[in-house]
């Protein structure tokens, strides 16, 4: 099936806003455009600060989705890891309730604005509320330093961590500090999310060792099909995650970690929960710590619920025309 042409894709969009349950990213409420093809339904919600090289490949995700459809299914249902943002310690059983089922969490940790000692602290509350058997991975969104993310990890260690997510900004500072954390015997694997998903060349970090793992992510890599690319290229275990997405958005995820030929880790694709509102009343959120592989059709009603102003459906498809020009 041949790729739209840009007034296809402007005659389909919808831009909705949605408000979030608790600040993730910074942000309240999570805008996104979505776009309705011969496929079905496509999402292209590139975060806010994101230019135009970068949208992109969000805007080439999103026409796979809603004009080619997707690769075969492996698998029926992905496991998901529970998502808690930079919340206080008390917050943390509240958080966690919306995701039942689930026996692994990603925790964010390097807010800006806290320490080190309260990245401990939700930890701490995580591992508590969760107990001993479950895993524990945090992700700092680049926010480190080597030497502090060997500091912080260090103590973070004591809460036997699956994995660090991003820990350093750079594909030279996730090399060192694999090289600082093997020398002080602090056994947590470092992930590589954004030297991945934003880098002009995804391979670097197989080729400086920086990583043990890498994340990977279908809207900011291209497309479910590009991704799987990526991951056969870098031969790293791989780790599923979402963009904060709606559930057609969540469905390309989903349907990338079911094209996996190997799923070892839960997949962050439960972020669902996240969101106070939808655009479908049949949302992809966990059952028992899974969710089922499928489509999702986005619900006219809700989108009209939770369409964006004016001036935001202007802005997106200025943003939208501008990616195209790239993709």
């Amino acid at each position: 099936m041949t790729d739209p042409s840009l007034d296809d894709l402007l005659g389909s969009v919808r831009v909705v806003s949605i408000p979030l349950r608790v600040r993730f990213r910074g942000v309240t409420e999570r805008e996104v455009a979505l776009v309705e093809g011969p496929a079905g339904w496509g999402e292209f919600g590139p975060f806010l600060e994101y230019g135009p090289a970068e949208s992109a490949r969000w805007l080439s995700a999103a026409v796979e989705a809603a004009w080619h459809g997707w690769p075969a299914a492996l698998r029926d249902t992905v496991p998901v890891n529970a998502t808690v943002p930079a919340v206080a310690p008390d917050a943390v059983p509240g958080v966690l309730a919306r995701f039942p089922g689930c026996t692994t969490a990603k925790v964010k940790v390097a807010e800006r604005g806290q320490s080190p000692d309260d990245d401990v602290d939700r930890v701490a509350a995580v591992r508590d509320a969760m107990g001993s058997h479950a895993r524990i991975r945090v992700d700092a969104n680049g926010g480190w330093d080597v030497a502090t993310a060997t500091a912080v990890l260090r103590r973070l260690a004591a809460h036997d961590l699956e994995y660090a997510e991003q820990p350093c900004s750079t594909v030279e500072e996730l090399r060192d500090l694999r090289i600082a954390l093997a020398r002080r015997r602090i056994d947590v694997p470092v992930a590589a999310d954004e030297s991945i998903r934003k880098a002009e060349d995804p391979m670097r970090v197989r080729d400086l060792d920086a990583a043990d793992l890498i994340v990977i992510k279908a809207a900011p890599l291209g497309g479910v099909r590009r991704a799987l690319e990526i991951v056969a290229e870098c031969g790293l275990p791989a780790v599923v995650s979402s963009a904060l997405d709606t559930s057609v958005g969540m469905a390309a995820g989903v349907a990338l970690a079911a094209a996996l030929p190997r799923l070892d880790h839960a997949c962050g694709l439960g972020t669902v929960a996240l969101l106070d509102g939808d655009v479908t009343t049949a949302s992809l959120v966990p059952v028992d710590g899974q969710l089922p592989v499928r489509r999702v059709a986005a619900d006219p009603d809700l989108l009209d619920r939770h369409a964006a102003p004016p001036d935001r459906v202007r802005w997106w498809l200025d943003r939208l025309t501008a990616a195209w020009e790239l993709a």
